[in-house]
């Protein structure tokens, strides 16, 4: 079998996967932020990771994967105020839809999922060291991380410092000393949460909160830091700077790695267009969450990915046939080196699909044993048929015209918190809508 190979975001090429201890394999990847339901870029992080995970499994004898829940989060404040809620309300809300949903998809509950919120004592210890070392500094209450003290930023983003400017969108602060300067700790006010802290009482910034939780349980120095190409700049970047200068160490992960971007039906996902694709409507819908899957796995994790109704489609008649030809095989040792010789190739499941779909063909016992590998074929061929044709619910349709229509006056008045939960009512009924330039269109699994 080859040897594994990672395209290493930090160092922009492929490189020999040379893990710090082979026993013990330590990954990080940024989860959600729990304040809605999670879109299919989301799901797409989760499930890339999720296959990451499973492979690094088939190779080493003990994986430690760590995805956290951000519960601490301005989205999250104003999400808690329109529906008039506590915030905890609608952080346990999502967070439990989220897990459930990423179940749906085979993607498997991380070994440590940390939440924010319960960090807080170390995001305070660490800015204090940053503090202690000269990387930080406390003014007008906010405590912010001085870009300056750190030479080596933006080596991630390959960004210059008029980039970095404008990429981060910099908030011009007479509390600055740089305008490329980001926050660790801010103030809170009586309607917001906060926590005590020697700054008074505030809340930590963004991302801090990824540094300390990676480093509470995977240590100073860990071997991938995992992520979806937006967070590249200034999330990660950030992270590298505070954790490698709070701990002194030259590195936070060895290998960094970013999912490319989605769209849909080749646009950008946007509210003004309509066209946000939500994990949790499409399994409402009845879709199999296994064919979710396979359509995302079929792209190159990097490279861009198009969601289309066609994709779908073929993945469904895809699994179909998998199931089939597999109803009476018993999963074995993997013995064909072409399906793994491509996963080595920086996880390319692309090419290990097409050596999964020659299976099908030729040796069946491989296919089944070699598919689980990445999430597949893990139900019965009678699980997967049942669950193919349960759970239609009966549509009344002026019913839904109805709501289509109460929906599209809440946009037309930029009402968009109710024209969002219209949109949650007829998913819940397992209705999809649409928007286009001749108006909205729905459908039914």
């Amino acid at each position: 079998m080859a040897e594994l190979q990672i395209y290493n975001s930090l160092t922009r090429k492929k490189e020999v996967f040379k893990p710090i201890d082979p026993t013990h394999i330590k990954i990080y990847a940024c989860g959600p932020t729990v304040y809605s339901y999670a879109h299919i870029g989301n799901a797409r992080q989760a499930v890339v990771f999720d296959m990451v995970r499973r492979v690094l499994n088939a190779l080493y004898p003990q994986v430690t994967y760590v995805a956290n829940i951000t519960d601490i989060d301005d989205k999250i404040i104003d999400a808690a105020r329109k529906e008039n809620k506590p915030i905890s309300a609608i952080t346990d809300h999502y967070a439990k839809i989220y897990n459930q949903d990423m179940a749906a998809l085979g993607v498997q509950k991380p070994t440590i999922q940390p939440r924010a919120t319960d960090h807080v004592d170390g995001m305070i210890a660490m800015i204090e060291t940053l503090i202690k070392k000269g990387h930080a500094y406390e003014n007008d209450g906010h405590v912010l991380f001085n870009v300056p003290s750190y030479p080596a930023y933006g080596a991630l983003s390959g960004r210059n410092r008029d980039e970095q400017i404008a990429g981060a969108r910099v908030e011009v602060a007479p509390y600055k000393k740089d305008p490329a300067d980001f926050v660790l700790w801010k103030p809170s006010t009586d309607d917001q949460p906060g926590w005590n802290s020697p700054w008074g009482v505030g809340r930590p910034g963004w991302h801090i909160e990824c540094s300390v939780m990676a480093t509470e349980f995977l240590g100073d120095v860990f071997d991938i830091h995992g992520g979806g190409l937006d967070l590249t700049f200034p999330h990660h970047e950030n992270e590298i700077a505070q954790s490698c200068c709070a701990t002194g160490h030259d590195h936070f992960a060895h290998y960094w790695m970013h999912n490319g971007f989605v769209t849909v039906e080749g646009e950008k996902m946007s509210k003004s267009i309509g066209n946000v694709l939500l994990a949790h409507d499409l399994i409402a819908q009845g879709i199999p969450g296994e064919a979710i899957r396979l359509a995302l796995l079929s792209t190159h994790y990097r490279q861009p990915f198009d969601w289309t109704e066609e994709g779908l489609t073929q993945a469904v008649k895809t699994l179909n046939k998998w199931y089939d030809v597999t109803k009476d095989i018993k999963a074995a040792e993997i013995s064909d080196s072409t399906f793994m010789d491509a996963l080595m190739d920086d996880f390319n499941t692309p090419k290990a699909v097409s050596v999964l779909h020659q299976m099908a063909k030729d040796n069946p016992a491989q296919l089944k044993t070699c598919a689980m590998v990445l999430g597949f074929l893990e139900q019965t061929t009678h699980e997967w048929q049942s669950a193919r044709h349960s759970g239609k619910p009966d549509i009344d349709e002026m019913a839904v015209q109805a709501l289509i229509e109460k929906r599209n006056a809440a946009r037309t008045n930029k009402d968009f918190a109710t024209a969002d939960a219209i949109r949650d009512e007829l998913a819940a009924m397992g209705v999809t809508i649409k928007d286009g330039p001749e108006g909205t269109s729905w459908t039914t699994s």
